[in-house]
């Protein structure tokens, strides 16, 4: 059995037993998977506090043909980094014929890739910060020719800020190559964007209001995304409204370029003319008490439960053939 894609058939669902049983799908085997328990635990605990019948499923524990002999009508998918935001997952869910939340195969693919999302996103005319692909020490040179310092280097198709690194020194351009590398075959050299930095979440074809995110750190990396206790954010952001309403046509206009569907996160860094640049875009932001996206939802009146709740409603534009 395969799925049909059919936006028309998306819905609103008002009654729990509309969803049927539903798999969490959390935990996997990225280096994203701690975060990923976190939030699909946050979304379990979600679905089941508004009645819904759902259990929480680990591929890393259990095959993922168990959702067709187990009853599962459809997946919350809340697996983070590759196996499970990069097109994988969703292509197996496809093949099974159980409908899932959020991005298809291609859009999870091509948003998972930051040079690819850069070059789609530039395509269409938003721009997005400078950036070089690092093959090996023998472009090290020509990435600094080129962008100067402090530059940022990180692996291509990873999340949560894994295997980042700033670099202020060209004496530390090859352990920050290492750093990435060993997460990714594809390393990025982009160039360092002096303004403040905002994320805006999508949900369901709308732009939620925008974040703007302060660090004590060097940058927003893992430990000020999950550990630090310092990390502010500013929802409403304080943005002008016409400036507003920019950057979220931005985002969507990224996020449909790329074909990513349902709901995401796209993230933008100002420069030093407050000109909004592309940095990356989440197919399946976080989830945890610290994400952004439940704190951008929060600010229109659409608390965690019913956040959950309107992602699990995108599973309906697919269904089985």
């Amino acid at each position: 059995m395969r799925l049909l894609h059919d936006i028309s058939a998306m819905r609103e669902v008002t009654d729990a037993r509309g969803f049927g049983k539903v798999a969490v799908l959390q935990g996997g085997d990225s280096a994203e998977r701690e975060v990923s328990l976190r939030s699909g635990a946050a979304v379990l605990e979600a679905l089941r506090a508004r009645g819904v019948e759902a259990e929480a499923f680990d591929p890393r524990e259990r095959p993922l043909g168990s959702l067709v002999t187990e009853g599962f009508a459809r997946a919350w998918i809340a697996l983070h980094g590759p196996g499970g935001e990069d097109g994988t997952v969703q292509g197996a869910l496809e093949c099974l014929g159980i409908p899932y939340t959020g991005s298809g195969v291609l859009g999870s693919a091509v948003c998972m890739d930051k040079a690819r999302t850069k070059r789609l996103a530039a395509a269409v005319g938003i721009a997005t910060a400078d950036f070089v692909e690092l093959r090996g020490p023998a472009d090290f040179d020509a990435a600094i020719s080129a962008l100067g310092l402090p530059l940022f280097v990180k692996p291509s198709t990873q999340g949560s800020s894994v295997g980042i690194s700033r670099v202020e020194t060209a004496a530390a351009l090859p352990a920050a190559y290492a750093a990435a590398a060993a997460h990714d075959s594809v390393v990025l050299a982009e160039a360092f964007i002096p303004g403040a930095e905002y994320t805006v979440g999508l949900l369901q074809g709308r732009a939620l209001p925008s974040v703007r995110i302060e660090t004590a750190r060097a940058f927003y990396d893992y430990e000020a995304k999950y550990l630090s206790g310092d990390t502010r954010y500013h929802c409403p952001s304080g943005l002008a409204p016409e400036t507003e309403r920019h950057l979220g046509a931005l985002a969507l206009g990224a996020f449909a370029a790329a074909g990513g569907e349902g709901w995401g996160r796209v993230d933008f860094m100002m420069d030093a003319t407050s000109r909004p640049l592309l940095v990356e875009i989440n197919t399946v932001p976080g989830m945890t008490a610290t994400s952004l996206v439940p704190k951008a939802a929060l600010a229109i009146g659409i608390d965690f439960p019913a956040l959950v709740w309107r992602v699990l409603e995108t599973s309906f534009v697919r269904r089985p053939r």
